[in-house]
C-alpha cells in the first residue's frame, strides 16, 4: 500500500546534498533508478531532476522492517528516504556530482509503486522514438532529456531578464487571429458564435508586434507560441516557440547590437561560453559565393571556388557549355582525401544529384604531385595548374566540381561541403560559430505565378541605394533584412519594416497586390499606419532551435516537453482525434466522407 509523506519534508534534491554537512540528517525523495543487494547491504540509486544519489540500507542501522521494505523496491517506485549523509565507504563514482557521497538510510516510505516500465529509463536510450513518445511522461525522466528541459527553462529565464534590463516590455499577442494565406498553411479554428467563419492560429505575431510599435511600446518581446501546418523535419514542429521582438526608432545596426548582447549573455550564463563581439557579418551575395548557402557553417573550410574562367577556354565540353549558357563551374577542395575510393566518390555523385546536379567531376593531387582526374584528358598542363592554384589544393587533396546554373552549383556544393564535413568528423557540437547574413534580395521571381514575391514579407524595407531599381529591375533590390546563423542553422531573422504609406503602396504594386487585396489581408495594419507610425524593426529567434544547438541535441523533439511526430500527431494523447457529432453541429460543420 502506498504510504503518506506526512511528517516528512524534503530537505534536499539528490544532487543538492553536496552542499550539506557530512554527518547531517537529510530527507530526499525521488524514483528508484537501480536497486541491488551485495554482501547483505542494499545499494539504491535514487533519481530526481537534479541527478542521482546512492542510498545504503543496512539492517543494523535501519532496522529489520525498513530493510525488508527496501528489498521489495523496484525500478521507478517513488520513495521518500531519511538518513545520515556520509562519505562513500567504497570506491567513488567520478561521473556523478554526488559520487563521493552516500546516504545511510534510517527511514523509508514507498509513496507509490510502479509497474515494469515499457523501456529502461537511461541516458542515450536506444529505444525507438515512437515508443518513447507514446510514454513521454516516462521518457521525460531520462537524465539527458531532463538536462535539456532544465536548460530550456534557464535560457528562457536569461532571455526575459536580459531583455527586461535592455528596456523591453513583455507583451502577449492573441492566438486566435485572422487567416492570412501567405507562407505555410494556417491551422484553422471554427467559430461557434460566428457560424461558417474561422480563426487562424498565428504563424508569428508579425502584424501585432508592428501594431504595438504604432501604439508607442517602443521595445516589445515575448516568448510566442506559433503554429504552421507544414511538413516536419528534425528542426520543425507544427507548434513551436519564438523569441519575438520589435523595436522603434532603430535601424539595422541597432537591432544587431541589442541581439549580440542577448546572445553573449545567454551563452555565457548558460554554457559559460564567451561569444566574441562583434559577430561577423556577411552579405547574402558573399555567403552564396563562398559557401553556396545563406546559412553557412563556418566551423570548417571547404569554401566554393569559381574556375569558370579556366572552364570557358578548356576542352572539356561539360564545363565549357555550362559557362557559355550563362552558368558557372565551381568546386570545393577536400583536404587529405586524394585517395578517396571511387566507390565513395560515386556515392557523393548520387548525393549531389539529389540536390539538382547532373553529376560531379573530380581531380586529385596525389602524393608526389601527380594528378588523377575524371576530365584531365580534356585539359592541358597549364589549365590543370591554374585550376589547382585557384582551388588552393596541395598534395593529398581532392577537388570536386559542379557545372550548371549558378544557383544549382551553389545548392549542390553548399550541401556537399556539409555532408563531407559530417562524414569526415569536422563538426564539433561544442564549437559555436555565429554569423550575421545581411542584404538579402527583397524579391524573388515565381515562374509558376509569373510575378515577383517577397523573400521575407511585404513590409520589409529595401536598402535606400537600391530604390532606383524598384520598378526597372526588382530582382536587383536588396532588403534591410538580416539572419543570425549558428553552425549552419538559421536561429533567427528579421528586418527593418516599411512605415511610409507611399513606399508600402509601391511594394504592393510590385507584388501584384491590388488595393482591395491588400486591405483584405492587412487592412487593420494599413489603417493603423495612418496615425503616426514610427520607424521600426524586429527579429524573431527559433527558441527550440537555439536550445537544440546549445544542448547538442539532434532534434528539437529532444528539447520540447511534449513534441509531435513526423505526421504532426501526438502518440501519447492520441491527437488529433475525431469529435462527437454534437460538437460538429454546434460549429455548423460536417465531415466530408473520403
Amino acid at each position: 500500500m502506498p504510504e503518506s509523506m506526512r511528517g516528512l519534508k524534503r530537505s534536499h534534491r539528490c544532487q543538492e546534498v553536496i552542499n550539506a554537512a557530512i554527518g547531517s540528517e537529510v530527507t530526499v525523495m525521488g524514483w528508484v533508478a537501480k536497486n541491488r543487494v551485495k554482501g547483505g547491504i542494499i545499494f539504491l540509486d535514487l533519481r530526481d531532476r537534479s541527478g542521482i544519489l546512492q542510498i545504503i540500507f543496512e539492517e543494523e542501522h535501519c532496522g529489520k522492517e525498513v530493510f525488508a521494505k527496501a528489498q521489495k523496491l523496484r525500478a521507478e517506485f517513488c520513495v521518500a528516504i531519511k538518513g545520515k549523509l556520509e562519505k562513500r565507504s567504497g570506491a567513488a563514482n567520478e561521473e556523478l556530482a554526488t559520487g563521493h557521497l552516500e546516504v545511510k538510510a534510517r527511514e523509508l516510505r514507498i509513496l507509490s509503486e510502479s509497474e515494469t516500465p515499457p523501456f529502461h529509463i537511461e541516458e542515450d536510450s536506444k529505444t525507438k522514438e515512437e515508443l518513447r513518445l507514446k510514454y513521454r511522461y516516462l521518457d521525460l525522466r531520462r537524465p539527458d532529456i531532463q538536462k535539456n528541459i532544465i536548460m530550456r527553462s534557464r535560457i528562457a529565464t536569461v532571455v526575459r531578464r536580459c531583455l527586461s534590463e535592455l528596456g523591453f516590455l513583455e507583451i502577449e499577442t492573441p492566438t486566435l487571429i485572422k487567416s492570412s494565406p501567405e507562407g505555410a498553411r494556417d491551422y484553422l479554428v471554427p467559430s461557434r458564435v460566428h457560424p461558417g467563419k474561422f480563426y487562424a492560429l498565428p504563424q508569428s505575431p508579425q502584424l501585432f508586434k508592428q501594431l504595438l510599435m504604432c501604439s508607442g511600446y517602443d521595445r516589445y518581446f515575448q516568448l510566442a507560441r506559433c503554429y504552421r501546418d507544414e511538413d516536419l523535419r528534425a528542426d520543425r514542429q507544427p507548434e513551436f516557440t519564438q523569441i519575438d521582438m520589435e523595436l522603434s526608432f532603430v535601424d539595422v545596426d541597432d537591432v544587431i547590437e541589442v541581439n549580440e548582447l542577448l546572445i553573449k549573455t545567454i551563452f555565457k550564463e548558460v554554457l559559460d561560453v564567451d561569444v566574441k563581439l562583434p559577430i561577423q557579418r556577411m552579405s547574402y551575395a558573399e555567403a552564396m559565393e563562398r559557401f553556396g548557402s545563406d546559412k553557412p557553417d563556418l566551423r570548417f573550410g571547404m569554401e566554393l571556388n569559381d574556375i569558370s574562367t579556366v572552364a570557358s577556354k578548356c576542352g572539356f565540353s561539360v564545363f565549357k557549355d555550362a559557362v557559355s549558357a550563362g552558368g558557372a563551374v565551381k568546386g570545393i577542395t577536400v583536404s587529405g582525401q586524394a585517395g578517396m575510393p571511387r566507390k565513395k566518390i560515386d556515392a557523393l555523385v548520387e548525393f549531389a544529384k539529389g540536390y539538382g546536379a547532373k553529376g560531379l567531376a573530380y581531380m586529385a593531387v596525389e602524393n608526389g604531385g601527380g594528378v588523377k582526374s575524371s576530365f584531365a584528358k580534356f585539359l592541358n598542363e597549364s589549365d590543370i595548374n591554374e585550376i589547382i592554384d585557384i582551388m588552393g589544393a596541395k598534395e593529398g587533396d581532392l577537388m570536386l566540381f559542379a557545372a550548371d546554373k549558378k544557383a544549382i552549383c551553389a545548392q549542390v556544393l553548399g550541401a556537399l561541403r556539409v555532408e563531407l564535413a559530417k562524414e569526415l568528423g569536422l563538426l564539433n557540437d561544442r564549437e559555436y560559430k555565429f554569423v550575421w547574413i545581411t542584404e538579402f534580395p527583397l524579391f524573388e521571381f515565381s515562374e509558376e505565378e509569373n510575378r515577383y514575391k517577397a523573400v521575407h514579407h511585404p513590409f520589409t524595407m529595401f536598402m535606400e541605394e537600391d530604390m532606383q531599381y524598384l520598378e526597372s529591375d526588382p530582382g536587383r533590390v536588396r532588403a534591410k533584412a538580416y539572419d543570425i546563423v549558428l553552425n549552419g542553422t538559421e536561429i533567427g531573422g528579421g528586418s527593418v519594416r516599411i512605415y511610409q504609406s507611399d513606399i508600402q503602396s509601391k511594394m504592393f504594386d510590385i507584388l501584384g497586390l491590388s488595393k482591395k487585396e491588400a486591405n483584405e489581408r492587412f487592412g487593420y495594419l494599413l489603417e493603423a499606419f495612418k496615425y503616426g507610425v514610427p520607424p521600426h524593426a524586429g527579429l524573431a529567434y527559433g527558441f527550440d532551435r537555439i536550445v537544440m544547438l546549445m544542448a547538442g541535441a539532434q532534434s528539437i523533439r529532444d528539447v520540447m516537453a511534449f513534441p509531435k511526430v513526423k505526421d504532426a500527431s501526438d502518440l501519447m494523447i492520441e491527437a488529433p482525434d475525431s469529435v462527437e457529432e454534437k460538437q460538429l453541429d454546434e460549429l455548423g460543420l460536417e465531415i466530408k466522407k473520403q
